[in-house]
């Protein structure tokens, strides 16, 4: 059933324009809550925390719980959370990034993605903040180019999913929590969404392919997955 929600809130709810998010509180109005299962077969949306976070960047506030899909399965819904939590200022959601200001960043990471350090045609990479946007808002703009980002679209459903489900951008929302991040800063970090967790995203392409393709045949031989093999090879040699 549809949640009791005070009036000033639904008007604010009403005024949101952007197309995504507009959906999933247009469905949230009517229905009370939207599964994963319901933004991906209703409205084509591949990547539902990418919508519901949408929500979020409007200033909306909600909260995510399991409901039966279905298949039987759990999955994740959506409904919104406390009326007096919605973040003021930012109903026209998150600001757009200047031309200027991408092509700036394009030119510090030499078109590369900022995680897996990918090269990408610059249209392929995504200005993201390194603070995501739920914990640090805006931050400083395009003032401060250090706090932000160029990923790829892979990346940055990788990075969506693991922030979503980390206590801090669901809880504390502690900014110097999310700089000392791996998603903020893979070169130099002290966790994984809070978890003791190392990660090297690494991409062959080009010429390197074959090289990958002998570690796959090498690994498929030894019995183990590649992530495996190469951990089994790297903890043999020296140092």
């Amino acid at each position: 059933m549809p949640q009791d929600l005070p009036k000033w809130f639904v008007q604010r709810l009403k005024a949101v324009t952007a197309k995504r998010a507009k959906t999933v509180i247009d469905h949230i109005l009517k229905h009370g809550h939207v599964t994963t299962e319901q933004l991906k077969t209703l409205y084509g949306y591949d990547h539902p925390p990418r919508a519901a976070r949408d929500v979020r960047e409007q200033g909306i506030p909600l909260e995510t719980f399991r409901i039966a899909g279905s298949q039987g399965k759990s999955i994740a819904a959506y409904r919104f959370a406390d009326p007096s939590k919605i973040r003021a200022g930012t109903l026209s959601g998150r600001k757009v990034f200047s031309k200027e200001f991408k092509e700036l960043l394009v030119a510090g990471c030499g078109g590369k993605c900022g995680i897996c350090l990918t090269a990408y045609e610059a249209r392929y990479l995504q200005v993201d903040h390194k603070v995501p946007y739920e914990v640090g808002g805006e931050g400083g703009g395009e003032t401060v180019p250090d706090e932000f980002q160029l990923i790829c679209g892979s990346c940055n459903r990788a990075k969506s999913w693991s922030c979503e489900h980390c206590t801090n951008w669901t809880k504390a929302k502690e900014v110097k929590v999310c700089q000392s991040c791996y998603w903020a800063s893979p070169e130099s970090y002290g966790h994984n969404a809070l978890q003791p967790v190392r990660r090297l995203d690494v991409v062959w392409s080009a010429h390197e392919v074959a090289d990958y393709e002998r570690l796959r045949k090498a690994a498929r031989k030894a019995g183990q997955s590649l992530a495996e093999f190469v951990k089994a090879v790297l903890r043999k040699s020296p140092g």
